[in-house]
């Protein structure tokens, strides 16, 4: 960079308004809100597809079958598109502990920088370069080899989730530290790494994520399926990946409505006030659970309260389930804290989550009625019901998430550190905003430049499948598909 570049920088931060319209903290909080949001989805796309890349590589090894290899061959390279999107949206991230949030950083930093160290020499290489000879191996590497790539391949996804949920569980709930003061600073020292890295939260947390991640990618597999075999309906390979999609939804979108109960317990036990916010319960006492809940007015839908609500709603159900059993028992209020967290972003999140959740049981139950008798891929109704479900599975996700971290406010640390005191304190409002503005810009053109690839891609399979002509003879081929169907 030339000496005028930060003059220029300078200059135009000098030209923003002298009062922002965001402060420091809070365009620092939706930066990081932002660019995780957006990290999330590829990470998630990693650890979904992983699954459905062991099996279908492993089928097209073990039985020489094209359906396979078509499948493998698409598949993959979506997972390389994703990953590479991944990698370019998460790196953005630690730097920002730096220049938005200094002081966690320096509070956390001996807790959290062992799991992300782990994550970055450990399961990022695992997942590049066995990835590598999955994309470009096929022909040059054992039949066994590659089958065993595909499995680290996944592997590697997977650890990588491991790793960033070891680092957010603990803030969830700390555990294997001790505060001791360092030049002036309440630090976090690690006195128990096992402790630290499996946090009550943790297997809870995991297995939630990872599940959800299987769900979402299963919608996007089953979505894509069902739009080719609309198409044509005999085309083997799709209706193919379309029935193991329907099989994979059945398992997951179940288990994770049970898990999801017993993991809301575990919340209800440890973080009492995310509980409350889950369920807009203000008030000290026995609780309902809101099954339905319509706002009466706009004010209801930024202040939900039972009383300024249309609901449909299990009397006592609240205490039931915060309790494991007991009717009886008292929820603690969000009248009872100083600050709390964005009650409505947390309790309509919750909802819209829960409820996409049923959506996809039912999505489940219906597709596995057809795949039973026979009739999945004559059912018009299914097809589009699928295709119109295929980005529902990463709302549901994106919201659940929401629920997880704005839920946790005013702590970003668990009752030990507060996000407003871990912001950087020579960050102005004008900085932070111009940064924001920024990466929102950014990652716009990140998700748009994926959508064009997948895109992309469709349209390649679409001329593969004889349903749509070549628009363009001299467009470059994809040079992983090469399977007939």
């Amino acid at each position: 960079m030339d000496q005028a570049s930060p003059i220029l920088f300078a200059r135009i931060l000098e030209a923003i308004p002298a009062a922002p319209l965001l402060s420091a903290e809070f365009a620092s909080r939706l930066q990081f809100g932002w660019t995780i949001s957006v990290h999330i989805l590829f990470a998630s796309l990693s650890i979904g597809l992983a699954p459905f890349i062991v099996y279908f590589t492993w089928k097209d090894v073990r039985t020489d079958d094209p359906r396979y290899a078509r499948l493998r061959e698409f598949w993959v390279k979506l997972f390389g598109i994703g990953f590479v999107m991944g990698t370019v949206t998460g790196i953005p991230m630690s730097f920002q502990f730096g220049t938005n949030f200094p002081v966690f950083a320096e509070a956390a930093g001996e807790m959290i920088g062992g799991p992300l160290a782990f994550e970055a020499k450990m399961a990022f290489f695992l997942e590049a370069v066995f990835l590598g000879v999955l994309l470009f191996g096929r022909e040059r590497v054992s039949d066994r080899t590659y089958i065993l790539s595909s499995v680290l391949t996944g592997v590697g996804a997977w650890l990588s989730g491991f790793w960033i949920l070891v680092v957010n569980a603990w803030m969830q709930t700390p555990r294997g530290f001790e505060l001791v003061e360092r030049n002036g600073m309440q630090i976090a020292q690690l006195t128990d790494p096992v402790a630290a890295f499996f946090t009550p939260r943790m297997p809870w947390m995991y297995v939630h994520m990872i599940n959800a991640s299987v769900i979402s990618v299963t919608l996007l597999v089953a979505g894509v399926s069902a739009y080719f075999v609309w198409r044509k309906r005999n085309s083997e390979a799709w209706n193919t990946a379309l029935r193991a999609a329907v099989v994979l939804l059945v398992i997951t979108a179940p288990l994770q409505a049970v898990h999801g109960d017993a993991y809301g317990r575990h919340v209800a036990d440890t973080q009492e006030q995310k509980f409350a916010a889950m369920e807009a319960h203000y008030d000290t006492g026995q609780a309902d659970l809101h099954l339905i809940a319509i706002p009466k007015s706009a004010d209801s839908l930024t202040d939900p309260r039972a009383d300024n609500l249309w609901t449909i709603s299990l009397p006592a159900m609240g205490s039931f389930l915060a309790s494991g059993g007991d009717f009886s028992e008292e929820v603690v209020g969000l009248h009872e804290y100083d600050d709390n967290p964005p009650v409505a972003l947390v309790f309509w999140s919750f909802r819209f989550m829960v409820g996409l959740g049923f959506l996809f049981i039912g999505l489940a139950l219906w597709g596995g009625n057809l795949l039973r008798k026979g009739r999945l891929r004559e059912s018009d109704r299914y097809l589009r019901s699928m295709i119109l479900a295929t980005p529902l599975g990463f709302a549901a996700l994106l919201t659940g998430w929401y629920v997880t971290e704005i839920g946790r406010q005013p702590w970003v640390i668990q009752g030990v550190l507060k996000t407003n005191d871990a912001v950087s304190t020579t960050l102005t409002g004008a900085e932070a905003t111009a940064t924001l503005v920024a990466f929102v810009a950014l990652y716009v053109v990140l998700l748009a430049a994926f959508g064009f690839a997948f895109k992309w891609l469709i349209e390649g399979e679409l001329v593969r499948m004889g349903v749509r002509e070549e628009s363009d003879p001299d467009r470059p081929q994809l040079p992983l598909v090469s399977s007939d169907d």
